[in-house]
């Protein structure tokens, strides 16, 4: 009875809405679940303009995530409007096949496509199961139209309805325009705020200004809406908007159409879907045409990441491989980099982490809104590149030189491989990362997304773990570390400066800020730094975000060094301003280091330095350095090369005009690049010298190959101190420099001539320095443009002490320009041996 009732009612009310809008009413069989007038005028509103508006509205809430979205209730709120889905012919040119939403109602009064009227039941509508299809109807392709029903009196002659039949995304095209082509993605990647072309082919006619009717909707993220700004409809018109999404008729040639797409400046990056809407008359349908990539772009001015030099983009973007400097403030090299931000399979890598950070787990719809502000993105990527806080971080730190269950921080010469490891291994974190790697990593997702972004180094730089801007060094009369401190003074630190905007500061804080993913100290909880703005830190402007005082500390602390003397009393010795040396980054199209301390800090003991250091609040409780009558310093000899013994010369400078007498006193000790001191490699005996009046004495201490081979860590360090007594006045002096023990070098040599996709050969060659032989060795080759991932060559016999190895390998660049090789060699005693080549590939000739 229910039953009967429900479609009794329904009819009627079916009858009412057919007279009051003037349709032509049509024996329907309605399902028995339908049950409400409600639904009844749902499913008929959608057949009026007016009523089919009023009806579905265009919002989205957490039940209904995108208009269109395939499988969602808003697709059959639209009338049961065809979705379109790809068959295994790629774009462009795909072929269309009609599908119906799995959650459409079970039967939505059909339309006829010729004339937009509801035909009675038995007309096939595609995708409905319990309605026989038409005789030649064709599958894959829209369905031969059924016969016409009887036209209203009012309705008129009606145009056939607009139906897609393929689509061209232009990816190549439009990758070259947006410099992303070289990313080699199966999917169309673009940059925000400039325009995209894409092609649109109907069937049987073209599109007909004035009678059909286009639009879009483009979405991001699981949950999309158009109050996050994650969602967007659009209708094609005559001009483009800045402000926001917009669609232009750029050109039509009979069935095909080219419009111009483009996102606002300030969109959301990340992952889009498109869907393209038509409508003729009362006719309407729905097709999926495809997803895109949206990222920054440096090259609008309206861009939060806007860089106005060419070359500075050229490098801070589109560079894939470059330079980071290492070494001690009195030794600085560098090592070869591979970004690789290009290369297969990173844009999604770097997309997933997004996706899986913590912020996203939580909230996913307010992470996806906050992706169109770098400085967000900065502080998700500086979490994510890390793993301290449990979050599926892509790197595990290590410092104490036991990397037997992963990779030594030092053997690796990429980004790419790190990456690709996380992802193979469901986003574990990869063994091992330090300040440089990290940097590295971090670097690369940030130039993948579109933010200008380079690694730079700061020599002596501080960890001051309290915040008071000192750090202070405890040593005994021999020069040898008395007691252990949580503040530390690295060798060198380094991190990441991206570009960006700083909209939520003042004016005067965009340009440069400096990032930092080494796991160090939490920042709101999460072990991240930054984005802090470099001018911020120059200009001592603590309160400012994020993390201005940490980094402040690490270019600017002060060094207090105590001496405890024999009977326990603590003597000050010297106060030193040594922290926040040579602060380098790559140059600018160029393989030289560019000085940037003057970014950060003030010259040393100049007015502004003081005014900065007064707004900081820094109290200044230890003595002031004084011009002392003797100077102590340590030189050390040529030839500090693996392998080798080498001296090193405590300096003493007498500038009096008296006689002096001290006793001096030099400790050696392997260390690492953070500070941790580790085994002695050498001592002298306390020497009391006689120094004639504006005169100069050197104390020599031989340090042993076979004393400092065992103790020496992958860092290649060796800490050596020099203490110095003056009898005339009481006064200790000290002094601390960090020697660098050098590799061998790589010999690297092109055979050849470079060009574009012809073979290459390069030979690669080195020559053991050590009187031992070196097993288990390896070379690991990258080179973006030049190889295919990296190339790895394992020495079946151990290298004998001063003999060769050397190999050849084949090259096939597919990059034109100037591209890198880099080389790592590893073995049992010499370890982080690196070395690159430059290689200028001509264009292949047309």
């Amino acid at each position: 009875m229910a039953s009967a009732w429900g479609r009794d009612f329904q009819g009627m009310c079916w009858s009412l809405l057919c007279a009051r809008f003037h349709v032509p009413e049509q024996p329907v069989l309605f399902p028995t679940h339908l049950l409400s007038s409600s639904k009844v005028f749902n499913t008929f509103s959608l057949q009026i303009p007016s009523l089919r508006d009023a009806a579905t509205g265009r919002g989205c809430d957490s039940q209904q995530s995108h208009p269109t979205r395939t499988g969602q209730d808003g697709d059959a709120a639209r009338g049961g409007r065809e979705l379109y889905k790809e068959k295994t012919v790629p774009s462009p040119g795909t072929l269309l096949e009609a599908t119906q939403p799995p959650s459409a109602p079970l039967f939505t009064p059909p339309l006829d496509r010729q004339r937009g009227h509801l035909l009675p039941r038995g007309c096939g509508v595609p995708g409905d199961s319990a309605l026989p299809a038409e005789p030649g109807q064709v599958p894959g392709r829209a369905p031969a139209a059924a016969p016409a029903a009887p036209a209203p009196p009012s309705a008129g002659t009606m145009a056939e309805e607009l139906v897609l039949e393929t689509w061209d995304l232009h990816c190549d095209r439009n990758g070259q325009e947006h410099r992303t082509a070289d990313m080699g993605c199966k999917v169309l990647v673009v940059r925000r705020g400039q325009p995209f072309t894409i092609t649109l082919r109907f069937s049987g006619r073209g599109y007909e200004e004035g009678v059909d009717k286009l639009a879009f909707n483009v979405a991001t993220g699981p949950c999309p809406n158009e109050t996050s700004g994650t969602s967007f409809h659009f209708v094609m018109t005559d001009c483009p908007e800045e402000s926001c999404w917009s669609a232009v008729n750029q050109q039509q040639d009979g069935e095909s159409l080219s419009v111009s797409l483009c996102s606002p400046p300030n969109a959301c990056i990340g992952r889009y879907s498109m869907t393209l809407e038509t409508r003729t008359d009362y006719q309407g349908s729905s097709f999926q045409i495809g997803d895109f990539v949206l990222l920054f772009n440096p090259w609008h001015p309206e861009d939060t990441v806007f860089m106005r030099d060419e070359n500075e983009r050229r490098e801070y973007v589109l560079s894939q491989h470059g330079l980071i400097y290492q070494g001690t403030c009195d030794y600085i090299f560098s090592i070869p980099w591979n970004f690789g931000q290009f290369e297969d399979e990173i844009l999604d890598i770097c997309l997933n982490m997004l996706d899986i950070n913590p912020k996203h787990l939580r909230d996913q719809n307010r992470d996806c809104s906050r992706r169109n502000d770098p400085v967000y993105i900065g502080r998700v990527v500086s979490a994510m590149v890390n793993c301290n806080d449990e979050d599926r971080g892509v790197l595990f730190g290590r410092w104490d030189n036991r990397y037997e269950d992963g990779m030594s921080p030092m053997a690796w010469i990429g980004s790419v491989d790190i990456l690709k490891r996380w992802k193979k291994f469901g986003c574990q974190p990869v063994k091992y990362g330090q300040c440089w790697v990290f940097a590295a990593v971090a670097c690369t997702v940030m130039r993948c997304l579109g933010v200008p972004s380079r690694v730079v180094t700061n020599y002596n730089s501080a960890h001051d773990t309290n915040a008071n801007l000192t750090i202070d060094r405890y040593v005994n009369e021999k020069g040898e570390q008395e007691r252990s401190s949580w503040d530390k003074i690295w060798n060198f630190h380094c991190w990441v400066e991206s570009w960006m905007a700083r909209p939520d500061l003042a004016a005067g804080y965009d340009g440069w800020q400096a990032l930092d993913p080494t796991p160090q100290e939490k920042s709101e909880g999460v072990y991240c730094c930054g984005p802090a703005p470099v001018k911020a830190i120059k200009e001592g402007d603590m309160q400012l975000k994020y993390d201005i005082p940490f980094i402040f500390a690490e270019v600017n602390a002060d060094v207090v060094y105590w001496v405890v003397q024999g009977d326990g009393m603590e003597k000050q010795s010297i106060r030193s301003s040594d922290v926040g040396k040579y602060i380098s980054t790559k140059s600018v199209g160029r393989d030289s280091r560019e000085d940037i301390t003057h970014n950060y800090k003030y010259p040393e003991g100049s007015e502004e330095e003081r005014a900065v250091f007064e707004k900081a609040e820094h109290q200044k409780k230890s003595i002031g350095e004084e011009d002392e009558g003797l100077h102590l310093r340590i030189k050390v000899s040529e030839g500090a090369n693996k392998g080798s013994d080498f001296d090193v010369f405590a300096v003493v400078s007498n500038n009096t005009d008296e006689e002096r007498v001290c006793r001096v006193t030099l400790c050696a000790r392997a260390t690492s690049h953070n500070g941790t001191v580790g085994p002695l490699c050498g001592l002298t005996d306390p020497a009391d010298i006689d120094i004639e009046p504006r005169a100069e004495k050197r104390v020599p201490l031989r340090i042993l190959y076979e004393e400092y081979r065992d103790k020496l860590t992958q860092d290649n360090l060796i800490k050596v101190v020099a203490l110095l007594n003056d009898h005339q006045t009481g006064d200790i002096l000290v002094a601390v420099r960090d020697i660098y023990v050098e590799n061998p070098k790589i010999k690297i040599r092109i055979l050849g001539e470079p060009m574009q996709n012809r073979k290459l050969v390069a030979e690669i060659s080195l020559v053991n320095p050590l009187a031992v032989p070196l097993n288990g060795c390896v070379f690991v080759v990258e080179g973006t443009g030049l190889t295919d991932g990296h190339f790895v060559k394992e020495l079946e016999e151990p290298l004998e002490p001063q003999a060769e190895a050397k190999f050849r390998m084949d090259l096939m660049p597919r990059l034109s320009g100037l591209q890198k090789l880099m080389v790592d060699f590893e073995s049992d005693q010499l370890t982080g041996v690196k070395s690159y080549r430059n290689v200028i590939i001509a264009p292949q000739p047309m």
